[in-house]
């Protein structure tokens, strides 16, 4: 049907048609789980003069878009709304310790981003941020069940992400925090906050950013075990 975006979640697919409103949730269109984190209606998809929008209607969880490419993204607070002008856009959420991945594809996009040159890792560069080759290794080491298999995973403590890398706990840490600042600095939101902020919080928005720009990808997993192997070595 033409104007009719297509909605994939877990490898189902779910159509979504112009006539009415398309909601996201624990009790919604698209029934993500028994996730008590998660709002009845999170997210809300619609036709509304000649475009496509989504709009967060929860009052807590916030969503990271981006193009399929990664080469935009932007953070959908409570309250908010964008309009969806890609011809994919990848949707990531967490509620609680489970991060959601979500993919729309519309097949009549009104803008197509530029492609951006290739991006090699050793000292990564994502736009202005350089990572180096250890913290990017901790980046997929949290990225890892996300990439691992499309749909919903939980995001591994600083323990077991450390473990998978045959790091101390105490450098996971000091990694992680030079990760989150140095992407702040740069404009990157929800990765600092109060001392209320739980840290399981900070680790799943990181994940949600480096999935949504391509800074992480499962082809670069093999690169956990290597790492493994030469602490296990060392």
């Amino acid at each position: 049907m033409s104007g009719t975006l297509q909605l994939e979640f877990c490898g189902e697919w779910f159509p979504i048609t112009p006539e009415e409103p398309f909601y996201i949730g624990r009790e919604s269109a698209l029934e993500i789980d028994d996730n008590p984190y998660l709002h009845r209606r999170f997210l809300r998809i619609a036709r509304i003069d000649d475009l496509w929008w989504i709009e967060n209607v929860g009052s807590r969880l916030s969503a990271t878009l981006a193009d399929s490419d990664g080469n935009t993204q932007a953070w959908l607070a409570p309250g908010a709304r964008l309009p969806l002008v890609y011809a994919a856009t990848t949707i990531l959420f967490t509620a609680g310790p489970t991060t959601y991945e979500l993919t729309l594809v519309n097949p009549e996009p009104t803008f197509a981003p530029a492609k951006a040159e290739p991006v090699h890792v050793g000292e990564t560069t994502i736009g202005p941020v350089s990572l180096t080759q250890s913290q990017h290794l901790l980046v997929l080491a949290l990225a890892e069940p996300v990439l691992s298999g499309r749909g919903s995973a939980a995001i591994p403590t600083s323990a077991q992400a450390a473990a998978r890398l045959g790091w101390s706990l105490t450098k996971f840490n000091r990694k992680l925090d030079n990760v989150c600042d140095k992407l702040h600095r740069h404009g990157v939101r929800g990765l600092r906050g109060g001392p209320q902020q739980l840290a399981v919080n900070r680790r799943a928005r990181l994940v949600e950013h480096a999935v949504a720009c391509r800074i992480v990808s499962a082809d670069q997993l093999p690169a956990l075990d290597e790492e493994k192997a030469r602490n296990t070595e060392a």
